[in-house]
């Protein structure tokens, strides 16, 4: 069995930002339009209008102040009101893709390695472009590696459950090193006229460089452990799939897009993501005391806060548990990754810090690391 170690991270950020101000200008025309149209059902009181948004809502809801996407003028048309993407044929490369290569070279160019160093290829990431053939495929052969590729969904956990089968394969000797690549275009499947969640998303793209320790470059951050859970809940759901067709669904269906039952995730979330770190913590004989820093999952800064809150017993400062969302706003699986891309170069050897993730499913992840 070889010791693993994280030995680099790579990041793509979409090419155009939107603010919060850009996006409740556009939903309150969208809100003008459509009760316009629907006055009379809203006069009778058959139908609710639909309440404006607001930055001061955004914020005190979620934290997030901006987000980038790979497509805005579609998103911010009030007519239109998601992303407007020129359909590509076969022979060029998805834009799923693209994202994920570049990441993936920003991951092994910081690493010094090439691909010819790595033998495998895993896309995780909560929303697939496609069902086959596999985005991750895809991304191995754009890059040349030689060897396998396969594409994993565990929601917004998906980067830290592809991180264990990436730290399995190598342990095991199967592969030398693995790219765990997240390209997370979620601006398709957010629901832009709902207020209540039409703030949420981002795109971006991560990718993590996982190889045997004895290969990685000097401060790498060893893997003492991974851990996963999942337990099913519908608190989190998205209904949209190649079945929709078959049961006649219309594709504006409101749960064809991302929906979820808010509070209940909060409620029922942060207590077992919070003890989830620390029985994983406690297998490798640490406290959360013992930990210089937690990379969570960016969904919600109150969620962090309180997860936070739960684990250390006080407020967490930025320095124990950074944020991103502000900038990035919910990115799905890529989150937690962004935040220990930005806010692990300050670590001295032997530190300890845990990349934790939690989504739909309930799923949660977690890595536990050691700077070497």
């Amino acid at each position: 069995m070889y010791p693993v170690a994280i030995s680099s991270t790579g990041l793509f950020t979409p090419p155009e930002v939107i603010t919060n101000e850009e996006l409740v200008e556009t939903f309150n025309r969208f809100a003008d339009i459509d009760n316009a149209v629907h006055a009379s059902a809203i006069a009778e009181g058959t139908r609710q209008p639909v309440p404006y948004s607001s930055v001061e809502f955004i914020e005190k809801a979620s934290g997030i102040k901006r987000r980038y996407v790979m497509e805005k003028s579609g998103v911010l048309d009030p007519h239109r009101m998601l992303p407007k993407f020129a359909p590509r044929p076969d022979s060029e490369i998805s834009m799923m893709a693209e994202i994920g290569v570049a990441a993936a070279r920003d991951a092994l160019a910081r690493a010094g390695k090439t691909v010819a160093d790595v033998d495998g290829v895993i896309c995780a990431a909560a929303n697939m472009q496609r069902a086959y053939p596999a985005m991750a495929v895809e991304i191995q052969t754009a890059l040349g590696i030689k060897g396998f590729g396969f594409d994993m969904n565990v929601a917004c956990s998906s980067a830290t459950f592809g991180i264990e089968m990436a730290v399995n394969a190598v342990k095991c000797g199967s592969a030398r090193a693995v790219l765990v690549v997240n390209p997370e275009i979620t601006s398709p499947h957010l629901a832009w006229k709902d207020r209540d969640c039409h703030f949420i998303f981002g795109d971006v793209c991560t990718a993590v460089l996982v190889e045997r320790l004895e290969n990685a470059p000097a401060g790498a951050f060893e893997v003492l452990g991974t851990r996963l859970l999942t337990t099913f809940s519908n608190n989190i759901r998205n209904n949209a799939g190649f079945m929709s067709r078959s049961e006649d669904r219309n594709p504006e269906d409101r749960d064809q897009l991302f929906y979820q039952e808010g509070r209940k995730v909060f409620k029922e979330v942060c207590p077992l993501a919070a003890e989830h770190i620390t029985g994983h913590l406690a297998d490798h004989q640490m406290t959360p005391q013992d930990v210089r820093r937690f990379w969570l999952h960016q969904a919600n800064l109150s969620m962090n806060q309180l997860i936070s809150r739960k684990l250390l017993g006080r407020d967490a400062t930025p320095d124990d548990a950074p944020v991103i969302l502000d900038e990035f706003a919910n990115t799905a699986s890529a989150g937690s990754i962004i935040s220990f891309h930005r806010h692990h170069a300050d670590f001295k050897s032997g530190e300890i810090g845990v990349i934790c993730s939690f989504g739909a499913g309930y799923s949660i992840g977690s890595v536990v690391l050691r700077r070497t």
